[in-house]
């Protein structure tokens, strides 16, 4: 980690932009950690310094004095800019550092104690400092150094969950606008799939051959539940991952699945067996999403020559349902069964887009639970995901 104080580099400028700490409005947060510091410290006057390439900015949130704005080389703070810990002066008049200071001399103030605390990144640029000040010489006990520096690093904590905050709005709102986009680029295609299967069931060839109406009346289903799910995934990231939750059972939405997966199972030789599923709270078009990819993985991931065979489970652990998708394939090695639940992560496939673990997590989290890997007692790999059970 490179730490970045002194004067000031083209790095802390652009930290003080991302923080957006001279933009955003004070906030009860930040205002409440500065009334704390003055209150835990027994000074009359703080704030928060940030300290630009030219001035001093004391408009961030302070306690007993107007915030103002002055050039960084009147600054007390700048001064200490490459403290990397508290300083405390009883009296700055003494000070090498503070003894000509306008704010010291009387030009500005007449400050005698003065202490601060660094304003730091995670990344180690220096933004500014927590600052106390009084017009009278006074110490510190350990105590209120020790509290000083714990606002200060509060203060940055608030800056930190602010940035977060509007990072994350940011993912959503583009998050959204891909999916719309995403959506309408499967819509195009699948309205054309439906459009054809709804005149394949006019034909008299199919009415008159009832197999092949079967297969067709699936593929008509399958594409209004694909059409159904495209719709909940783009209101899903339009809400911002709310849910619309219902009593939902799990053998319906396995069983919808493997409707679906038939063909595949079918033409892989494939063993599939559910076992009894309780009915939880889910938004069950996003469960079946989940359920899906599990199983498509399952089937998927064979080991030469040897069909798939697939067991669905569930059992109660505590106040949660773990549902868990068993295979007797290649199974996950260990290290990587973290990873695999990462986005664009492919695994061992190369014509993954490596999306299908990762938004398996998103929905499962989504939905207050978890999901993992572990071994499968058929030797390949067991996910499994768990949801609140009542």
């Amino acid at each position: 980690m490179t730490e970045v104080v002194g004067g000031t580099t083209d790095q802390q400028e652009q930290e003080l932009a991302r923080y957006a700490v001279l933009t955003e409005p004070v906030g009860r947060d930040l205002q409440a950690l500065v009334d704390l510091a003055a209150q835990a410290c027994g000074v009359p006057s703080v704030a928060i310094n940030i300290i630009t390439r030219d001035q001093q900015h004391q408009i961030v949130a302070t306690a007993g004095i107007a915030p103002s704005v002055c050039s960084r080389s009147d600054s007390m703070c700048a001064a200490v800019m490459t403290e990397r810990d508290a300083v405390v002066v009883p009296d700055a008049t003494v000070d090498e550092r503070f003894r000509s200071n306008p704010f010291v001399t009387g030009v500005i103030g007449a400050v005698r104690f003065y202490a601060s605390a660094p304003l730091v990144t995670p990344d180690g640029v220096h933004l500014g400092r927590l600052c106390l000040f009084d017009e009278s010489v006074r110490e510190l006990t350990p105590e209120q150094e020790t509290s000083l520096r714990t606002v200060a690093e509060q203060v940055m904590d608030v800056l930190e969950l602010r940035l977060r905050s509007r990072e994350l709005e940011r993912a959503n709102h583009h998050l959204a606008l891909f999916a719309g986009q995403v959506s309408h680029d499967l819509r195009s295609p699948l309205t054309a799939i439906l459009a054809n299967v709804e005149l394949l069931e006019t034909e008299p060839v199919v009415a008159r051959h009832g197999d092949l109406g079967t297969v067709v009346r699936a593929v008509s289903d399958a594409g209004r539940r694909m059409n159904r799910m495209i719709e909940e995934m783009l209101e899903f990231a339009v809400r911002g991952g709310r849910l619309s939750l219902v009593d939902t059972p799990l053998e319906h939405v396995f069983t919808l699945a493997l409707t679906d997966l038939d063909p595949v199972v079918r033409q892989g030789g494939a063993t599939v067996t559910v076992e009894m599923l309780p009915t939880v709270r889910a938004d069950a078009d996003m469960l079946y999403s989940v359920v899906l990819n599990l199983l498509t993985n399952a089937l998927k991931f064979t080991r030469p020559g040897v069909p798939a065979q697939v067991t669905v489970g569930a059992r109660r652990l505590g106040d949660v349902w773990r549902v868990t998708v068993a295979d007797n394939g290649r199974g996950i090695e260990p290290a990587r069964r973290r990873e695999v639940f990462d986005l664009y992560d492919r695994g061992d496939d190369p014509d993954s887009h490596g999306i299908g673990l990762a938004t398996t997590r998103r929905l499962v989290q989504a939905h207050g639970g978890r999901v993992g890997v572990e071994d499968s007692p058929a030797g390949g790999a067991a996910v499994w995901f768990e949801l609140p059970a009542g």
